[in-house]
């Protein structure tokens, strides 16, 4: 866990350049203009903000693809190199021009770090602490404005200020973020698996989670390469392994284990029949009653895990306890586990395939051939070199004979399993495959009265069961092309086959992928015309025409120190706002965060209208101004400013995360771009209360998109956010 943490700390840091260089060129603008006389020229003064801006946008126009395929480092060792070189050329910048070219450079940084950023620690962090890591941006990248602002306030007290001074000490922390890319930072274990490569994926995890066994959740990131699978919603009841079925034997086939015996235990999940409700959507609606007209089905669903979540210390710790641990029936096998290609090989050269088709054409399957109701009598000790039967094995034998899944925690309260389950056909018995993630909905009902004391537990009633609910799809690796060769048994093609496809185009337009597109694009328009950005941008020059060097006349201060000093204490305020959002991200929530704060930004946007429209003193017209402006930005903070970043890095599926993250920051870029170099031109003709009030209606606005549309994702492991969304986008087609 440590190691996650160091690593999202160091990845963080290119948050704080880009937070360093908002607030450099917001207080240097002013001694640029003085220099080169640009008074007169706001479109030249709009021009040498927005240039970084503009490199941002046009190298994250290929960066999620390049990401996706050199990794999400080598991306991030450029973005520091950048930041290092357009520190040196600002420092010198002789004219307009040169200083332009600088702009650009340090863009090419920015842009960089903000897209690949959020990314690279959502694919790095456990799921319980993701939202809480991913939020280290947003608190460094305040600090760096902090300390910016702090440094050229000292620089305005100088007879003769350097703009040339403030900027191009910029160099020194991106040497330090160099130092921390190259040998810090490790690749995302994710990308790793997206590209076939185990073993080192393997050596990342253990060190990212300071533990030797990772198997569940190298199984997870397996399952996390598919893209537009079918998925359905099963319901499942989950209580101790004697509970039966009198109406229907034939359902013990479909048992899944969650329990070893190893651990004294033996509970099972067994899927519940004969119901057509959803198990885990809210019993007082459905998808397809919604209680709130023109709610996304994806917020309902979402919503509905949360909502079902149970109480500390209940029936939810007794069989989901130590999220990321993992239980099995054959626990005691050897802890030597390769996961490279030599192991698979020797696990192709074990267990050779009985359909027909030879090894070449299946690329050593990743679960050893399993005993079916076919052939019950060759059941081969699972090998220490399959990646879903490592020490684990996924589809194991009951002591009555039949079939039995056994599970394993990846995290959130969810568990993974992998069932195989023949069915009677035209042609006779055909196999089919089936991936499930299980996940605890409440607790149960007593059936008998014994009580049962359970370990890391309260005691429960001997028989009490609770309900669960389960995505079945088809594992990720169990493709069409391989199920034509009808293979014997549950056998998976290699990741590495996956990884001569790629990201496709054609991938964005699956369902699943389109709908969090679709939901990733508008959150992150409406951030950047609540007017953050160019409100950040302009502070001191917002806050100048407010009158806030009213306040500050007797201590001496001229109105644009004044102002910077103002613009030092605000990001600072930030600080402690940004500390308690990264506390409840991941308690409250994204969305509850967002619709807490949003209200806050209206209101305050409001004030500061209303005092720009009403005839005060200059005093009271500064000191409402100031208190409005550090109201909205601490509340920007807590949640407008992280939450969408953190949306787009876990919404989308492995294979095209670099894709369409690159769309979502492009979306923003572009709206960083029109408000920050319209700001101006907007302050000249329609004043303070203009501004601010289409930034209040555009935060209403904002609002109703969070609530409709914008669903809960704390605690979910991302491969199972993406199968909510495929899952939730059939429904509202089928609602349509």
């Amino acid at each position: 866990m440590s190691g996650a943490v160091l690593v999202a700390v160091a990845a963080a840091v290119g948050n704080l350049l880009q937070g360093w260089d908002n607030a450099t060129i917001a207080g240097a603008v002013l001694y640029i203009k003085k220099e080169f006389n640009l008074q007169g020229e706001p479109t030249v003064e709009g021009l040498i903000v927005a240039m970084s801006l503009i490199g941002a946008t046009v190298i994250t126009t290929f960066s999620g693809a390049v990401s996706d395929s050199i990794g999400r480092r080598p991306m991030l060792i450029i973005s520091s190199l950048f930041y290092f070189v357009s520190g040196f050329v600002m420092l010198w910048s002789p004219n307009v021009y040169v200083l332009l070219l600088a702009r650009l450079l340090d863009g090419f940084g920015v842009g960089l770090s903000v897209t690949i950023v959020p990314v690279y620690i959502s694919e790095t962090a456990p799921s319980e602490i993701r939202g809480l890591l991913n939020t280290l941006p947003q608190f460094t990248g305040s600090g760096g404005m902090f300390l910016s602002y702090c440094m050229v306030f000292g620089m305005s007290l100088m007879n003769s200020p350097s703009w040339r001074l403030m900027l191009g000490v910029l160099f020194i922390p991106s040497l330090v973020y160099l130092a921390l890319t190259v040998f810090v930072l490790p690749e995302s274990p994710r990308w790793l698996v997206s590209k076939g490569r185990m073993l080192e994926a393997k050596r990342v995890l253990q060190r990212l989670r300071g533990r030797e066994d990772v198997s569940g959740e190298m199984a997870l990131l397996v399952e996390g390469l598919g893209v537009g699978s079918k998925t359905s919603i099963e319901e499942y009841i989950i209580g101790p392994d004697d509970i039966t079925d009198d109406q229907d034997p034939t359902a013990m086939n479909d048992k899944i284990r969650l329990y070893g015996p190893q651990e004294g235990l033996s509970w099972i999940a067994k899927p519940v029949t004969g119901q057509s409700s959803l198990g885990l959507v809210s019993r007082r609606g459905s998808m397809e009653n919604k209680p709130v007209p023109l709610m996304d089905p994806v917020v309902t669903l979402f919503g509905s895990v949360h909502e079902k979540l149970p109480e500390t210390g209940s029936m939810r710790s007794v069989i989901f306890p130590n999220f990321s641990s993992m239980f099995s029936i054959s626990g005691n096998q050897p802890k030597n586990e390769e996961w490279d290609e030599e192991s698979l090989a020797r696990d192709g050269e074990e267990y050779p395939s009985d359909g027909g088709d030879s090894d070449d054409n299946l690329q050593s399957p990743l679960i050893s051939r399993q005993g079916t109701s076919v052939d019950k009598d060759l059941v081969p000790a699972p090998t220490h070199g399959s990646i879903l039967s490592m020490r684990h094995s996924s589809v194991t034998q009951g002591d009555g004979g039949e079939q039995i899944s056994s599970s394993m925690g990846i995290g959130g309260g969810w568990q993974l399993a992998w069932k195989w389950s023949e069915r009677e056909g035209q042609d006779g018995k055909k196999g089919g495959f089936k991936r499930i993630y299980l996940h605890q909905e409440s607790i149960g009902r007593s059936c008998r009265g014994s009580l049962a004391s359970v370990p890391g537990g309260e005691a429960l009633l001997d028989g009490e069961m609770t309900s669960a609910a389960a995505l079945v799809s088809q594992p990720a690796l169990y493709s069409k092309e391989l199920m034509d060769q009808h293979p014997v048994g549950p056998a998976m093609v290699h990741p590495s086959e996956t990884a001569t496809k790629g990201p496709s185009w054609r991938d964005l337009f699956e369902p699943g992928v389109k709908h969090a597109l679709v939901m990733g694009v508008g959150i992150q328009i409406l951030q950047q015309f609540s007017g953050i950005n160019g409100v950040l941008y302009y502070t001191p020059q917002i806050l100048e025409q407010a009158g806030v060097e009213v306040l500050l006349s007797n201590m001496g201060i001229s109105s644009a120190s004044a102002s910077l000093l103002i613009s030092a204490i605000t990001t600072l305020l930030m600080l402690p706002c940004i500390a308690i959002a990264m506390r409840l991200m991941d308690i409250s929530g994204r969305r509850s965060l967002l619709l807490c704060t949003i209200p806050v930004l209206i209101i305050s946007l409001v004030i500061l209208v209303l005092g720009s429209l009403v005839h005060m003193s200059n005093v009271v017209h500064a000191a409402i101004s100031t208190t409005s402006v550090i109201v909205y930005f601490c509340c920007f903070v807590m949640g407008f400013g992280p939450v969408p970043n953190i949306l787009c890095a876990e919404i989308f599926p492995t294979r095209v995360r670099g894709l369409c993250i690159a769309i979502c920051a492009l979306t923003f870029w572009i709206g960083d771009i029109i408000v920050t170099y319209t700001l101006p031109v907007m302050l000249t003709s329609v004043g303070l209360a203009g501004v601010f009030g289409m930034y209040a209606v555009v935060c209403l606005i904002s609002w109703v998109f969070v609530f409709l549309k914008v669903p809960e994702t704390k605690g979910m492991p991302l491969e199972v956010i993406t199968e909510f969304f495929a899952v939730g986008a059939s429904a509202g087609k089928k609602n349509n």
